[in-house]
């Protein structure tokens, strides 16, 4: 097993995050194509390169330990299934003017984190912890009440990223066979659906010809590196301290939103921002007290 280095997590996951908030450009970039044919393609170039990869950089064993383990390849295929879902979600939400709801849920991710924590590893919360969670949930309570429904497109990407990474941290496998084997059990999906849909837009020939083509090719680049970088960082930092990282992307989002795209950050959506950003504040604090009291 591989000795836990923090000061390398904590680098990989501040790679990871930064990344994944820059997302929306990318994305911005591919608007005319739908969303569910951008998550197609994204399963489709993420294993091809993430099987070259892996031809490059040798895991001595990888297969054979998943061949005597069946089990681990039901858990990696619930990922992939998770990741695939929180990917749709997220592309539809930032091509249909919805990116403040985005980063709601990927500021809410990492107080869902700590509950995961508590209610399935085991893992005890602080009072400072308890105190966040509960500003977290005064926060989601606060859109229902006002705005008249739950906010579940911040629900959704919340909770499939956190039960991502929870799974993910319990599957005993290295960051890239585990990454390949993910969008590899995707590839049946994928096909399927290009199959069935020989209408669509990358199924035309004059598609190829057009800059989005080489846009769609990259999402395998562009989205394993920056799952490479967090499936690498959760092996060397404990879960609750992963999702401290973790509001640099939606920090990211939401600035993109406001400055870059004209979304209206209206007085409804703030108070729900205020609360989360709030129970952040505490979870940082209890961190930093924390790191600081095993220190001393």
């Amino acid at each position: 097993m591989t000795t836990a280095n923090p000061r390398r997590g904590y680098l990989l996951g501040v790679i990871a995050y930064t990344i994944w908030g820059l997302f929306p450009l990318y994305f911005k970039a591919m608007q005319s194509v739908p969303a569910l044919e951008i998550v197609v393609h994204r399963a489709l170039w993420s294993a091809l390169a993430g099987a070259v990869l892996l031809l490059v950089w040798k895991h001595p064993g990888w297969l054979r330990e998943l061949r005597s383990n069946p089990r681990r390849l039901a858990v990696l295929a619930g990922c992939g299934v998770l990741i695939a879902s929180n990917w749709l979600v997220y592309v539809w939400a930032v091509n249909n003017g919805r990116m403040l709801e985005a980063s709601l849920g990927y500021y809410i991710n990492p107080l869902i984190n700590v509950l995961l924590g508590l209610l399935i590893l085991g893992e005890r919360l602080r009072r400072l912890q308890w105190l966040a969670v509960g500003l977290a949930a005064i926060g989601v309570l606060q859109q229902l009440w006002q705005v008249g429904s739950l906010p579940w497109l911040s629900l959704v990407l919340a909770l499939s990223f956190g039960f991502y990474g929870l799974i993910r941290k319990q599957a005993p496998v290295a960051a890239l066979p585990g990454l390949v084997v993910e969008t590899w059990l995707l590839l049946p999906l994928a096909l399927g659906w290009l199959l069935l849909h020989p209408t669509a837009v990358s199924s035309q020939a004059s598609f190829w010809s057009t800059p989005q083509a080489l846009w769609l090719i990259a999402a395998g680049p562009i989205t394993l590196v920056p799952l490479l970088c967090f499936n690498a960082a959760a092996r060397h930092l404990p879960y609750t301290t992963l999702g401290f990282l973790q509001y640099l992307a939606p920090t990211l989002v939401m600035l993109q939103a406001v400055f870059l795209f004209g979304e209206h950050f209206d007085p409804s959506k703030l108070l729900a921002f205020v609360c989360i950003w709030t129970g952040l504040a505490l979870y940082s604090l209890d961190i930093w007290l924390h790191l600081r009291s095993r220190a001393a």
